[in-house]
């Protein structure tokens, strides 16, 4: 993330997003490799974006909106991994005692 955000403070003023307009497979290599990343996936950081929304509780819905997805069930199969019920549940898990 530090890399990638290093990258971020590179792109010009008002530029919020790592495209400026549509996502090109071209551009991310360059953009992997000025990174020092080169076996990142531009899928990998969907995955992990919609699993962080899914863990600090934001709906499906609203994910769904945001990664411009045809149908909930798209998120929920393939990005999401951590249902935010369950990740409470197991917070709830006194894990250090154990340790």
């Amino acid at each position: 993330m530090t890399e990638l955000s290093n990258h971020m403070a590179t792109l010009p003023d008002g530029q919020e997003k790592l495209f400026a307009d549509r996502f090109s497979p071209k551009r991310w290599e360059r953009i992997r490799k000025a990174t020092n990343m080169p076996g990142l996936k531009f899928h990998d950081l969907q995955k992990t974006f919609a699993s962080l929304l899914a863990q600090r509780g934001v709906s499906t819905a609203v994910t769904q909106r945001l990664l411009e997805h045809s149908s909930p069930q798209l998120t929920n199969a393939v990005y999401t991994n951590v249902d935010p019920v369950l990740r409470q549940a197991v917070d709830l898990l006194p894990v250090s005692d154990w340790l």
